[in-house]
């Protein structure tokens, strides 16, 4: 299975997973792995922090979180980030690899 490459961190209630982003799709959705990251398409731009927003409110939706418990912790002007989110669980991350790769 492709998402046990995919490396996801827990404790105390926060999981923490790289997303690879591909901005300016033409739609914003999951797209499986790309390596070790979750791939996140995102229908906007990555100028004046618009990608980063909308990755927010796409994980807080697609996790079923408020979009204050999600965190871009390391590379917020890189397309390879490090998003970090308080309340959602393994196994629910894990779900979303795999119901894209069935897509």
């Amino acid at each position: 299975m492709a998402a046990q490459m995919f490396r996801i961190d827990a404790q105390d209630g926060v999981v923490r997973f790289a997303v690879h982003v591909q901005p300016r799709a033409s739609r914003s959705e999951i797209g499986g792995l790309h390596g070790e990251a979750l791939k996140v398409r995102l229908s906007a731009p990555p100028a004046d922090g618009a990608a980063n927003a909308a990755l927010i409110e796409l994980l807080a939706d697609v996790l079923a979180v408020p979009r204050r418990s999600v965190r871009i912790v390391a590379g917020p002007q890189s397309r390879r980030k490090v998003v970090e989110v308080v309340g959602a669980t393994v196994d629910r991350v894990l779900r979303l690899v795999t119901d894209a790769t069935r897509r």
